[in-house]
């Protein structure tokens, strides 16, 4: 009867260890998945700069691609995700009825490229996000307190849609 006891306390701690440990892992994922977000977006800023300060953008597309980008970069925590929507909705409005010169067109493959990166990232983020809520909705890990001090993780909302990418032009090869 003892022996049985003990072996399930013994149980009952190893599965409690394991659900902390997991919510661990699951907060360390939201962690590094926000950081790969992170790293996008500023990725999609840079080469928007770039874009922007390229030959052949008219100067008033150009001013307001780099005001976009600027105002995202620089946005408080709590104002980033308008900014980085209000950055997407930009480009998309600019660089979508644009005829790319061969110069631009590299600049703009790169711009769609980065943002196409941002879209996976926030989806990754996101993901991460869903499944440690999930996780913290235990009953047992809300009332034994298995995720400790960690705060509850937010979603990264943003209008992320990527701007069309230029056509191939007139002299590429395609396959």
């Amino acid at each position: 009867m003892v022996a049985a006891a003990v072996l399930a306390l013994l149980l009952t701690g190893f599965y409690l260890s394991w659900r902390a440990t997991r919510l661990d892992r699951l907060h360390h994922r939201v962690e590094t998945a926000r950081a790969a977000l992170d790293a996008a977006l500023l990725r999609r800023g840079s080469a928007v700069l770039d874009l922007a300060s390229a030959d052949g953008l008219p100067p008033d597309r150009a001013r307001a691609l780099a005001e976009a980008a600027t105002a995202a970069r620089r946005a408080p925590e709590g104002e980033r995700e308008l900014a980085e929507s209000a950055l997407s909705r930009e480009l998309r409005a600019l660089l979508e009825p644009l005829c790319a010169t061969a110069h631009l067109r590299d600049h703009l493959t790169e711009v769609a490229g980065a943002a196409r990166g941002v879209q996976l990232a926030r989806t990754f983020h996101n993901d991460a996000v869903v499944d440690t809520r999930r996780a913290r909705r235990s009953r047992l890990v809300r009332a034994l307190r298995l995720a400790g001090t960690a705060p509850l993780p937010d979603f990264f909302e943003i209008d992320d849609e990527p701007p069309a990418a230029p056509p191939p032009s007139a002299g590429s090869d395609t396959l």
